[in-house]
């Protein structure tokens, strides 16, 4: 919204500006109403007027629909049409006084009235002594603000061009988020399945429960994934139903802390951004023959998140090493993606400890 507000208000000041800049170059030391009364300053006024409709014209529709499909001499023949309308239109409903008086003036005879006779030199050099509906009179006002027009082209290209780029970086940023995402939900899938079936495999009791709440996660991720932001709390509600499904798959045999401090209202974060650092820590750091060790901590302030993951290294199978990076690689690009400039990541692969530290700013 604040971008849509900046975007009207450059447009409305831009378009301010180009109609004044006749008033603002007029020659002659006149006030503001002495400079309006005179013809040709009237007509630039309104040539302007014309060309900021032509610019919008060029904005949305010639632009994109010719010189886009390569259609380059069909848009430089509108352009020629569109400059000599405009100035024929000005001609017409702004007549040069000259040509008016001209045509009162009996014939053979000499009329100049005072208000004309005191204004002559400030008159002089605005044009041709011809009628306004001449040929003549046409190209030279074309030429006389050729260069106005191709200012005006320049600047209705520039933006459309910056425009077309956006939406070609938009698409293809979607696109990369899209395959990212779709990497990041079986890779999740494949995660949960593992631990139910280990529950299954013992017998547990907690079998079922841990269905139901794998079931409410994949909705969660069905739902809320293909969304650029979700509510901070449901986000947090999703770590946290992996989080205890895990503690039911180890019966309390591995120390797992997870504290979230710090108000979630009104907070907002993009989906599934979180989540891929906790998985990392299950998979890494839980072993039955080794001592292990989660803690994940989780602090919201007023603007920011950060979040912490530690994890004791123990030993685990090769090919689990081999696409263990997975989801951290692909939460880097998503991170690069969604959030640039604004987070920060520090992950440390020591000894005995794997630590992930993430900051993000919140909107």
């Amino acid at each position: 919204m604040k971008n849509k507000a900046s975007t009207i208000l450059a447009h409305v000041t831009g378009c301010l500006v180009f109609l004044l800049l006749p008033v603002l170059f007029s020659p002659g030391p006149q006030t503001f109403s002495e400079t309006l009364q005179n013809w040709h300053t009237r007509r630039d006024l309104l040539i302007g007027a014309l060309f900021l409709g032509i610019f919008y014209l060029n904005l949305q529709v010639l632009i994109p629909r010719f010189y886009f499909r390569k259609r380059y001499v069909v848009f430089v023949l509108l352009q020629v049409i569109c400059l000599l309308a405009a100035i024929f239109i000005a001609s017409k409903l702004v007549p040069n006084e000259f040509a008016v008086m001209r045509k009162a003036m009996p014939p053979g005879g000499r009329f100049m009235p005072g208000k004309m006779m005191r204004n002559r030199e400030m008159m002089r050099g605005f044009g041709p002594r011809r009628n306004d509906s001449s040929w003549q009179s046409l190209l030279f006002e074309m030429y006389h603000h050729l260069f106005l027009y191709l200012v005006m082209l320049f600047f209705a290209m520039t933006i459309r061009i910056n425009r077309q780029w956006e939406k070609a970086r938009q698409e293809k940023l979607s696109a990369e988020l899209s395959y990212l995402k779709a990497q990041i939900n079986p890779h999740f899938l494949f995660n949960t399945l593992n631990s139910i079936y280990a529950l299954a495999i013992d017998k547990s009791d907690q079998t079922a429960n841990a269905v139901i709440k794998l079931s409410e996660m994949m909705r969660y991720v069905l739902n809320e994934a293909d969304k650029d932001k979700v509510p901070l709390d449901k986000e947090l509600a999703y770590i946290r139903d992996y989080i205890e499904l895990q503690e039911t798959r180890f019966a309390g045999s591995v120390p797992i802390s997870f504290v979230i401090s710090g108000d979630t209202d009104n907070r907002v974060i993009a989906p599934l951004i979180l989540i891929p650092f906790v998985e990392n820590a299950f998979k890494h750091g839980v072993n039955a023959e080794e001592n292990s060790d989660i803690k994940i901590d989780i602090a919201i302030t007023d603007n920011s998140l950060q979040m912490v993951v530690i994890n004791n290294k123990v030993t685990i199978a090769r090919n689990r090493e081999e696409h263990s990076g997975l989801g951290i690689e692909n939460t880097k690009n998503r991170l690069e993606l969604i959030y640039p400039g604004s987070h920060v990541l520090k992950i440390s692969d020591e000894k005995d400890r794997f630590i992930v530290s993430l900051i993000l700013l919140l909107a």
